[in-house]
């Protein structure tokens, strides 16, 4: 599978966001990660540091995670302003 970056080299367009949420919550990436472990998803710190750092691609269903996790619409995950 091709993977199609931004033109400014990201694999995803939350990754900022999602940081920015994650630390506003008060919350580590190991935090977030076992909040993702106990909902049955694979991802690890590391992980959660490459979605954050733009290179990982986040998958919708990982979307959907991230915006129950960190209390947030997905369009605000996404940079869509209200």
């Amino acid at each position: 599978m091709k993977i199609y970056k931004h033109k400014d080299g990201r694999c995803n367009a939350s990754g900022p966001q999602i940081k920015a949420l994650r630390e506003a919550a008060g919350l580590s990436q190991e935090q977030l990660a076992a909040k993702a472990q106990l909902a049955g998803l694979n991802l690890n710190q590391k992980a959660i540091s490459r979605i954050e750092t733009g290179d990982r691609v986040v998958p919708d269903y990982e979307l959907i995670f991230f915006s129950e996790a960190l209390g947030v619409p997905i369009e605000q995950l996404l940079g869509a302003e209200e």
